[in-house]
C-alpha cells in the first residue's frame, strides 16, 4: 500500500493493475476498501449493507491486477476480525472471474472461507485454489448456472460456520457481458441474489454486498443488474 500510495509502483505493476496510476486512482482505492469495512460493520449492526463498489479480488498481498489495487474483501474481513465482532467470516464471490487474490491471501486462514463460481476459461489464466471453487464452462445458461450457484452457496455456508458473509455480486455472468462469456439472463442473476439473500437469511448470517465486476456492452444494463442486487439487498432488510 505504501508503495501504490507515493507513487513508487514500476510500469510492469502498473499495467498489470490496467489503470494509469494517479493519486486519485490510489485515493479512490483506499476508498473502497473503506467502504466495504463500513458495510461489513453495517451489516453487523442491522442484518445487510451495501457497497456501491468493491469487490476488487484480484488484489494480492504485494501487487495488484486486474483493476484491483487492493483488496477490499480481505480488508474489510481482517478488520472486523480486528474490531472483535467477528471470527469467522465467508467470502460468496459470483464476478465472472475467479477471486484469485482473495483465494491467495486467506489459503493459509481458516477463519476466512472463500468460495468462487467463475468461468473455467475465463481470467485470470493462473488460478488461486479457494476454499471452494466451481468453475463453468463458456455460455452456460441459466439453469445450469443456478443449479452450481445454489448447491456451492449452501455448501460455503454450512462449511464455513461464519458470523458474516460478504457477497461479491459480479453483473459480469450477464449473457451481454463483454468479459463474461457466461449467458445468463437479468432473470438468472436476480435469481441467484435471492438464492444468496435467503441462503444467509436462513443461516442468521449477516451479509454485506459488493458489486464487483459488471462490462455489459450497454452500460445500462450492468446498472440494471447491480440495481436488481440493491433491491433485494433493501427487501432483505425490512
Amino acid at each position: 500500500m505504501a508503495r501504490a500510495t507515493a507513487g513508487l509502483l514500476t510500469a510492469d505493476e502498473i499495467r498489470r493493475i490496467g489503470f494509469p496510476w494517479s493519486a486519485r486512482m490510489v485515493e479512490r482505492s483506499r476508498r473502497s476498501s473503506g467502504a466495504t469495512v463500513e458495510a461489513c460493520r453495517a451489516a453487523l449492526a442491522g442484518g445487510v449493507a451495501v457497497n456501491l463498489a468493491g469487490g476488487t479480488h484480484h488484489a494480492f498481498r504485494d501487487h495488484g491486477e486486474g483493476y484491483s489495487v487492493f483488496n477490499d474483501t480481505v480488508v474489510a474481513a481482517r478488520q472486523v476480525q480486528a474490531d472483535g465482532t467477528v471470527r469467522r467470516v465467508v467470502v460468496i464471490d459470483l464476478d465472472v472471474h475467479q477471486g484469485n487474490g482473495t483465494a491467495a491471501l486467506c489459503r493459509l486462514d481458516d477463519t476466512v472461507y472463500t468460495l468462487s463460481v467463475h468461468g473455467a476459461k475465463n481470467y485470470p489464466l493462473r488460478k488461486e485454489q479457494s476454499d471452494l471453487d466451481v468453475e463453468l464452462p463458456d455460455r452456460t445458461g441459466d439453469a445450469e448456472y443456478l443449479a452450481a450457484v445454489e448447491a456451492a452457496v449452501a455448501r460455503a455456508v454450512r462449511e464455513a460456520r461464519a458470523d458474516l458473509a460478504v457477497y461479491l455480486a459480479g453483473a459480469d455472468p450477464f449473457e451481454g457481458d463483454r468479459l463474461g462469456r457466461l449467458a445468463v439472463t437479468k432473470a438468472g442473476l436476480a435469481e441467484r441474489d435471492r438464492v444468496v439473500f435467503d441462503a444467509c437469511r436462513a443461516a442468521g448470517l449477516p451479509l454485506a454486498v459488493t458489486m464487483a465486476g459488471g462490462y455489459a456492452r450497454e452500460v445500462t444494463d450492468t446498472v440494471d443488474i447491480h440495481w436488481q442486487t440493491v433491491r433485494r439487498a433493501i427487501e432483505y432488510g425490512r
